[in-house]
């Protein structure tokens, strides 16, 4: 019996004229392209600014998210300076030895409620049978800087 091929079905066209489909989103098939775009550019061969990348991408975060953008990522360059910044699925990551530790995805980048900071495997946060992975923001006070340093501090040790 061979697999069936998942395809996606077109169900309807909205007031805009824009197709919408069963599946993914459309946020979710932007992501997912500029994350080929991003294997694609690494794979040349060319030096690509990964940092410089990651900051443009910030740069492009509407202004309340950009700032937590910003200021998550001097966090991360003070005090885990191993984490190199990259970006992931178009968004702002740190990896170590290759591997995404931590990202920062903003709320509009799938229509969400709240911004994101999450952990991957990689981080060193197992806890016990269960540990949160990822932790919602709307803004960063000054103790939600100093719990990200804690965590982002573990993450890596």
């Amino acid at each position: 019996m061979t697999p069936k091929k998942r395809t996606a079905k077109k169900t309807s066209t909205s007031a805009s004229g824009q197709k919408s489909y069963e599946g993914f989103t459309e946020e979710e098939r932007g992501a997912m392209k500029e994350r080929a775009r991003e294997l694609k550019a690494s794979s040349r061969g060319g030096k690509v600014d990964e940092e410089e990348a990651v900051l443009a991408k910030i740069a492009e975060l509407p202004e309340a998210e950009r700032l937590m953008a910003e200021r998550i990522h001097e966090i991360i360059k003070a005090n885990a300076p191993e984490l190199k910044p990259k970006l992931w699925y178009g968004m702002p990551a740190y990896f170590k030895d290759g591997k995404n530790v931590c990202f920062f995805q903003g709320a509009d980048k799938f229509k969400a409620r709240y911004s994101t900071f999450g952990f991957n495997d990689p981080a060193k946060l197992d806890n016990g049978t269960m540990w949160p992975t990822s932790y919602a923001l709307t803004k960063l006070t000054p103790a939600t800087e100093k719990q990200l340093t804690t965590l982002i501090k573990k993450a890596v040790s």
